[in-house]
């Protein structure tokens, strides 16, 4: 079992010395993780070595083989600010990285409504739904210098920011708790090809998942923090240069062009 701090802190400084730098990694940069608890600690000392702060996490899911083998579902990273974009209409540039792996993946996103207690690190689908505030529609930019980051199961992405690169946040769904997820019909839209079109699958048990998720690592989430809940109508990989457009029924396109990253 992997448990030497120094070996999950030369993972760490490995990725994020490659995000600086914006340097593609062809392998996995040192001893991979063997359980999932050192792939978060990985994650953990990481985010311990960023500027930038947290603003939100990503949710994205787990092969079923390989979550029926580790006991998670799902994965969480974090959201920085300095990735953070608002559309407005016009086209926005999100940066990849270039040598490494980048996808787009349309997004419910769930707004925290107030600060989660730190001492509660079980939660229920129904007292998870009371700490969510807006819902927006948005899009996730995935992207890790790392090239086969989605080929090694899910302790790879979850030691690099969840393979999280940045949020869009769109406009947001009105009256979402009288809604029904068959009112949303979501659509990507890639260099003019569709993705297809889809409704959202569960949101709000990714959202219950990062409350205890956060919780349990003894980072609770905090009033307004954003929290993408999985990619709708799939992990669509893209390459810089390409631009999408991500709809939604009711609230306006999301217009994005991919662009090479060229340092943090």
């Amino acid at each position: 079992m992997m448990s030497n701090v120094p070996k999950l802190e030369a993972v760490a400084d490995a990725f994020t010395s490659a995000r600086r730098s914006c340097n593609g990694l062809l392998e996995y940069p040192g001893d991979f993780p063997e359980t999932l608890a050192d792939a978060y600690r990985i994650q953990d000392i990481a985010i311990s070595k960023w500027l930038h702060e947290i603003v939100g996490w990503k949710v994205g899911g787990i092969a079923p083989e390989q979550a029926a083998q580790i006991g998670a579902s799902k994965l969480v990273g974090p959201v920085f600010a300095n990735n953070l974009h608002y559309s407005n209409g016009e086209q926005i540039a999100m940066p990849v990285y270039a040598e490494g792996y980048a996808a787009i993946e349309a997004e419910i996103v769930f707004t925290v409504l107030k600060d989660a207690p730190a001492s509660k690190i079980d939660w229920t689908i129904d007292e998870a739904k009371a700490y969510v505030g807006d819902v927006h529609m948005g899009v996730e930019i995935a992207s890790s210098p790392f090239s086969q980051i989605n080929e090694m199961g899910a302790f790879a992405p979850i030691s690099d920011f969840g393979n999280n690169h940045g949020l869009i946040l769109g406009e947001i769904l009105s009256n979402w708790t009288d809604s029904s997820l068959e009112d949303w019909m979501v659509e990507a839209v890639i260099d003019g090809k569709s993705m297809g079109v889809k409704t959202p699958s569960d949101p709000l048990d990714a959202f219950r998942f990062i409350l205890e998720n956060a919780s349990r690592r003894g980072i609770p989430l905090k009033k307004d923090m954003l929290i993408t809940t999985g990619a709708v109508t799939g992990v669509h990989q893209s390459y810089s240069g390409q631009s999408a457009v991500v709809s939604c029924t009711g609230v306006s396109d999301i217009n994005l062009v991919l662009t090479s990253q060229i340092g943090e």
